[in-house]
């Protein structure tokens, strides 16, 4: 649906009742290896509503998750929450019950500080995997952030810079619409650059969460909101809108450990609560504005990718099921060959057709049509149709795959589903960046 809404500065302290903050506890001790050359960059985030909140979560579906993924998708089935406390520098992934009980520990210091109880704080934690959490430095953190929370931009943008790891820049987003007469304001921050193609669902179980009714570096999410709305219609809505937005990207084809997303909704706008039950026009409206959001999000992650000289949306249609529209589509954004050549402009649909045929998609090759457009554009140049060249010129090609960003549309003509994929070019600095150099031990192990 059309939505009407402004952008707003503020993120996630943008919506009323919601203080944030963050600040640096050397969580990933500094010289010990990439990310920590960053400096006293901050690495502890808080993020806390003045009031209790419905919340709703989407978790990786990695059979191996880390100990904050676990922690939050058993909270989260409570449906309230007041608080935040993130990390960055450490994943608290393969920690085993010592980073169980860390997790917990991050969440009893917040808890115990400002007086709410333990299951109404959730915990999320990125950086680098199989090593435990400094909690010292960790609670010490903890303190220091709870003393310097606010409101004001500032506030967001010092949180957002807290759960970075290998971004280049600090993701956020905000915006105001009317919602039953009343305003609301929904907010955002994330982070992911690399180890980026989420498959989350609401309980971290397979299968993930894909559009349209079908099947159910890390990349981390907190979105907070106004609106009064009850915890079921809060879950509906953020399947919905992470399904086609964070389900939706891919920098290197490696789902994290981690990967999540958090919303709070803590009411204060006043409008009247949304239910789950009756599916009317506030409802439509709030889940068009959180699709909005998570879909901006999720498009800041893949152009700030490890290395990312080029960003391309993978357009299936005409697929027998959505299923066979999805797997066509990551076939095509996931492949090394195809990536390569996006990078050096190269539009070469020999590649792109080899994957779309050992995909596991239903294609037929007499059928397939393949073409370039700008962003959204409807004029679209075909490389190739009915499975055959058509007589665009090479320099045509070579034109349409050379911009930073552009459409690839790809038509099976077998029915009527369809998906998309944000994706990204593979380069020279993206190898650079994750090959480590065992001459020099600064550089392994993330």
């Amino acid at each position: 649906m059309k939505l009407k809404f402004k952008n707003i500065n503020g993120s996630i302290v943008a919506p009323q009742g919601f203080l944030a903050g963050g600040v640096f506890c050397d969580i990933k001790r500094l010289g010990t290896g990439k990310g920590s050359n960053k400096g006293r960059k901050r690495d502890l985030a808080l993020i806390v509503s003045e009031v209790p909140a419905t919340v709703a979560g989407m978790f990786t579906t990695n059979q191996v998750c880390a100990a904050p993924v676990k922690v939050c998708a058993e909270r989260v089935k409570g449906g309230t929450a007041q608080a935040l406390v993130v990390n960055s520098g450490n994943a608290n992934a393969c920690t085993g019950r010592q980073g169980l009980k860390d997790a917990k520990e991050m969440t009893a210091t917040v808890a115990n500080i400002f007086h709410m109880p333990e299951g109404h704080v959730l915990v999320g934690s990125t950086g680098r995997i199989g090593v435990t959490m400094p909690m010292a430095n960790v609670n010490a953190g903890i303190q220091h952030a709870a003393q310097l929370l606010g409101n004001d931009p500032a506030h967001a943008t010092e949180a957002a810079e807290a759960i970075m790891t290998s971004d280049t820049k600090q993701k956020q987003v905000a915006i105001e619409f009317k919602l039953g007469g009343k305003t609301v304001r929904i907010g955002g921050i994330c982070k992911g650059a690399g180890m980026i193609q989420p498959g989350m669902s609401a309980t971290g179980a397979r299968p993930a969460a894909l559009p349209h009714g079908g099947l159910h570096a890390t990349m981390l999410c907190f979105i907070t909101t106004d609106a009064a709305i009850e915890a079921k219609a809060l879950q509906a809505a953020l399947q919905e809108a992470t399904a086609n937005s964070f389900n939706r990207i891919t920098v290197d084809g490696d789902m994290s450990t981690n990967d999540t997303v958090l919303v709070l909704a803590n009411g204060l706008a006043g409008n009247k609560n949304i239910q789950h039950s009756t599916f009317n026009a506030e409802h439509r409206t709030f889940c068009a504005a959180l699709s909005h959001v998570c879909l901006e999000l999720a498009k800041m992650i893949v152009r700030d990718g490890e290395g990312v000289h080029r960003v391309v949306t993978v357009r299936v249609s005409g697929a027998k099921t959505i299923q066979d529209a999805d797997v066509a589509a990551r076939a095509v954004a996931n492949s090394a060959l195809v990536k390569t050549s996006w990078h050096g402009g190269d539009p070469n649909w020999g590649r792109l057709i080899d994957a779309i045929g050992y995909s596991p998609a239903t294609v037929v090759e007499e059928k397939i049509d393949i073409g370039y457009s700008a962003p959204g554009s409807k004029k679209i140049l075909w490389s190739l149709k009915r499975g055959q060249p058509t007589k665009a010129t090479f320099k045509q090609l070579c034109q349409a795959a050379a911009p930073k960003e552009f459409d690839l549309h790809i038509r099976l003509n077998l029915g009527k589903s369809d998906a998309v994929m944000y994706a990204a070019d593979l380069t020279e600095a993206y190898v650079d960046y994750n090959k480590g150099d065992v001459g020099d031990p600064s550089t392994l192990g993330g």
